[in-house]
């Protein structure tokens, strides 16, 4: 049995077989429409979530499947003091496979450990969120056609900001990939980040702190919030949180074919101005998620495969 609670716990190989499945949904849903007829997924959301808990929701539902499960822990038998572990114990009873999000880092992977079903982490603090990172290479690949040769602009909470860590992670296993960090000296990327990834594997990267500096460089520009849920200080939040907000004059100094990414969602980042510029492609990337789930869902219960194999 597989879970998915790192991005690093699949090869390359592993996600490119995810990448190209979720392509062969995007050309043909109807074949797929059926897949997972009488499989159930759990949904165990201890921390709020919109997209990443309906995407799950809407993917498992677009295979035919059913779902059950919680959107906060209050309304969840945590508010009792149930322990993550007893949870996932009971849970994994009622269902197939279990999506999970949780406010405290390593909670999906102390799941997986008594679970009897595939555990998906679905956003684990500011650790790791595999799943979105799925999603933004779909993305990437949808939009650019190549990982290869990029040049990623990261900006805004690079220290809190788990989408980024993951995609990191991700991107620095293709070849001559190149990231600019851009953020506060605040929420610069964390020394682990920078050192164990990027340095260990001599992935070319700069820190600055200007996004219109940055701008005429990047092929993809990833935007996120300066999130207030991750800070205990509210002054500190209120002084970083409009540190960068992308506008159409910024815009201006990028590529013609530079692509907006954003994990969403947004408070006041990216001007709504932005949005009906070509190269935003933050929305295409919501619909994106649910086909990438959909293909993950599909590999980690190891079903369509015969159906693949025979066209």
């Amino acid at each position: 049995m597989k879970h998915l609670i790192d991005i690093m716990d699949l090869s390359v190989s592993e996600i490119d077989e995810i990448l190209e499945l979720a392509g062969e949904i995007i050309a043909s849903p109807e074949d797929f429409s059926d897949v997972c007829r009488k499989k159930k997924l759990a949904t165990l959301f201890f921390e709020p979530s919109t997209r990443t808990r309906l995407s799950f929701e809407s993917a498992m539902l677009s295979l035919g499947g059913n779902v059950l499960g919680f959107s906060e822990a209050q309304s969840s038998s945590a508010a009792k003091g149930e322990s993550v572990s007893d949870t996932i114990r009971v849970v994994s009873c009622y269902c197939d496979i279990i999506a999970m999000r949780h406010p405290k880092e390593g909670a999906p992977l102390v799941a997986a450990m008594k679970s009897s079903v595939p555990i998906i982490n679905a956003g684990d603090g500011g650790h790791n969120h595999p799943t979105q990172t799925l999603t933004d290479l779909l993305t990437i690949k949808r939009e650019l056609g190549r990982f290869s040769g990029l040049t990623v602009g990261l900006c805004g909470d690079l220290k809190f900001g788990r989408t980024v860590h993951s995609l990191i992670s991700a991107l620095s296993r293709y070849e001559n990939v190149k990231f600019v960090l851009i953020s506060p000296e605040e929420l610069k990327l964390p020394e682990f980040n920078r050192k164990e990834v990027l340095e260990r594997g001599g992935i070319a990267y700069s820190e600055v702190t200007s996004l219109e500096d940055a701008m005429p460089e990047l092929d993809v520009l990833y935007m996120t919030r300066v999130q207030k849920e991750r800070f205990f200080n509210e002054a500190d939040y209120l002084r970083l949180r409009d540190s960068y907000i992308l506008t159409p004059e910024k815009m201006a100094l990028a590529k013609e074919n530079m692509r907006v990414l954003h994990p969403l969602p947004r408070v006041n980042e990216i001007s709504v101005a932005v949005d009906e510029d070509p190269r935003a492609a933050y929305f295409r990337q919501v619909l994106n998620g649910k086909f990438v789930r959909m293909a993950l869902i599909m590999k980690l219960l190891s079903l369509g495969e015969k159906e693949r194999a025979q066209k």
